[in-house]
């Protein structure tokens, strides 16, 4: 099996942005809310793109 360990990155950097996300987006204040959203949001995205990556390396060739 060809995994591509130079992805982990990506996955480490979404989990993070989701696990400080989503409590953010319930404790703070009106305006800075949806920028904590918005962090959930390119966390889950960029954790699926760790994932895909780091076990289909060549998937976007």
């Amino acid at each position: 099996m060809n995994i591509g360990y130079r992805y982990i990155p990506l996955i480490i950097a979404g989990l993070a942005g989701m696990t400080w996300g989503l409590p953010a987006a319930h404790r703070l204040k009106r305006p800075l809310d949806i920028a904590a959203a918005l962090a959930v949001l390119c966390g889950v995205v960029v954790f699926a793109l760790g994932i895909l990556l780091t076990f289909i390396p060549g998937f976007f060739k």
